[in-house]
């Protein structure tokens, strides 16, 4: 279980004139965003996204004096931190949710950074969601031209997909394609659709505040991981032994290789999914390797490890680049019936094969020509016929 006293915050995302204040708006009309918090800042010296914001009071607060994602990265902060003392000293409310609507030219990982990598906002604040707006006008320009916009689409929970109504319907097909190379674990919503202005679309993190439980599927997305690996599996039966159900393995250490994970833009998701416990060192010397010899490629890792010292109370993990959250064990598994560690990884230009032989020498998974954990210790860099 996770503290109670958490607020979560929830990041709206998307490139310019995606729709990202028409849809702050909608979910502002609905009845359980009334103790909301809403953070919306324009790139540019004057802002006027807050003037198209139906909001009002000490909870409105817009950040004017530059881009979201960069320069008022501390402000960001102070904002944060203003809004714990002001609830701990009784002159405001509690507040049930913070939704900051970024730039349309963010990228939004520093932003992430600053919620779950500040020792005081990760302790009163949890990054719940993700959400990026994706205009089906312009959207597949839009993506070749921009590299921001691929990094939206990325790092994103969930993607809602804008102007659908408008859009030239041969395209649209086109643009979901580009969307789910960039990000295949992204569940996709209609931006017209009346249940997207529920606020539950803005949850699509760990924390779940209603009951103040981790959800770890819905984190992760197994789901929807477990069905490429079924649809996909038929293709690596060389080197692991895969049933047909994601719930039941016979192999020692899964890995995910589903099509269309690896795109031009240089940008993959993938899962790395292992079924014996880790040694808490090897967990440790694994993701400092990542962090600091690799931290501009590691756009996004999420995961929950069975560790060897107490498998009973799993441990999760969330950073960006060389950014992380500092690590909680859970009181239980979420699953009782499923408690194998679960790597969700978002990487650019660096190949998910680099990283899952990386997880293998740290954990003693047996790889033919290989490094082991002691080599990589004594030469964290040398993997042979790792291409980067």
């Amino acid at each position: 279980m996770l503290p109670a006293a958490r607020i979560p915050v929830e990041i709206i995302t998307g490139f310019l004139g995606a729709g990202k204040s028409t849809l702050l708006n909608r979910l502002l009309r609905h009845p359980a965003m009334a103790d909301a918090a809403v953070i919306v800042n324009e790139f540019g010296e004057v802002g006027i996204d807050h003037l198209l914001v139906e909001a009002s009071g000490d909870s409105m607060v817009e950040l004017s004096n530059g881009c979201l994602c960069c320069t008022v990265r501390g402000e960001l902060a102070d904002t944060l931190l203003g809004f714990r003392d002001a609830m701990a000293e009784g002159r405001m409310k509690r507040l049930s949710r913070i939704v900051i609507e970024t730039t349309g030219l963010a990228d939004p990982g520093p932003v992430i950074q600053s919620i779950i990598g500040h020792p005081e906002l990760s302790v009163s604040f949890a990054l719940d969601g993700v959400v990026t707006l994706v205009d089906c006008v312009n959207g597949l320009s839009t993506l070749d031209h921009h590299e921001e916009a691929r990094r939206q689409v990325a790092y994103a929970d969930r993607l809602i997909l804008s102007k659908l109504s408008l859009a030239d319907e041969t395209r649209v097909p086109l643009l979901r394609q580009r969307l789910r190379a960039l990000n295949p674990t992204a569940p996709m919503l209609d931006g017209d659709a009346e249940q997207v202005a529920d606020p539950a679309t803005l949850a699509a993190g760990l924390y779940d505040p209603a009951t103040r439980t981790a959800d770890v599927r819905r984190w992760l997305h197994d789901e929807v991981i477990a069905d490429d690996h079924v649809c996909n599996d038929q293709c690596d039966h060389d080197h692991h032994d895969h049933s047909h159900h994601h719930h039941h393995h016979d192999h020692h250490h899964h890995h995910d290789h589903g099509h269309g994970h690896r795109h031009g833009d240089g940008i993959e998701s993938f899962s790395i999914l292992h079924d014996r416990p880790v040694a808490p060192a090897a967990l440790a010397m694994f993701v400092d390797l990542l962090r600091s010899a690799h931290a501009e490629k590691l756009l996004r890792m999420k995961a929950i490890v069975q560790l060897a010292d107490d498998p009973e109370r799993p441990l999760v993990l969330h950073g960006v680049q060389s950014v992380f959250h500092t690590p909680e064990r859970l009181e239980c598994w979420p699953e009782a019936s499923d408690r194998r560690s679960r790597l969700v990884l978002i990487t650019q230009g660096l190949s998910q094969e680099f990283v899952r032989e990386l997880f293998d020498a740290f954990t003693g998974t047996p790889r033919v020509d290989r490094p082991d954990r002691q080599a990589l210790e004594d030469n964290p860099l040398a993997i042979p016929g790792m291409k980067m």
